[in-house]
């Protein structure tokens, strides 16, 4: 039988993980996180995920440095960083993004 249950996560209440990042609705193959007023930051440590992670800029600016490359980021703007891929961002300019990852990263740590 079917999944058919529904789920709502309310921002104002939503758990927060150690980088900040507001953990939203998260299903049995994709999550949602917010990252909300990030404050703008020099260098992020890089990292390699064990899910893939596509995002949407509602405010700021940052740059995503990806396996060599250097992508823009502005309100507007949607990304993937792949599995696996070499990744770290700069926050430019307080930002705001959703991200969504598949598989859930809850699954592999929660705050990674």
């Amino acid at each position: 039988m079917a999944d058919s249950s529904a789920r709502k996560i309310d921002v104002q209440t939503a758990a927060t993980g150690a980088m900040g990042q507001k953990y939203l609705a998260t299903g049995q193959f994709v999550a949602m996180r917010l990252w909300d007023e990030e404050p703008t930051l020099t260098d992020k440590p890089q990292s390699r995920r064990e899910y893939e992670t596509v995002g949407f800029v509602i405010a700021g600016r940052a740059e995503l440095h990806v396996e060599g490359q250097i992508v823009q980021l502005r309100p507007g703007d949607s990304w993937v960083v792949p599995k696996g891929a070499l990744h770290t961002y700069r926050i430019l300019e307080r930002f705001q993004a959703v991200e969504a990852t598949s598989p859930p990263a809850q699954a592999h740590g929660g705050d990674v």
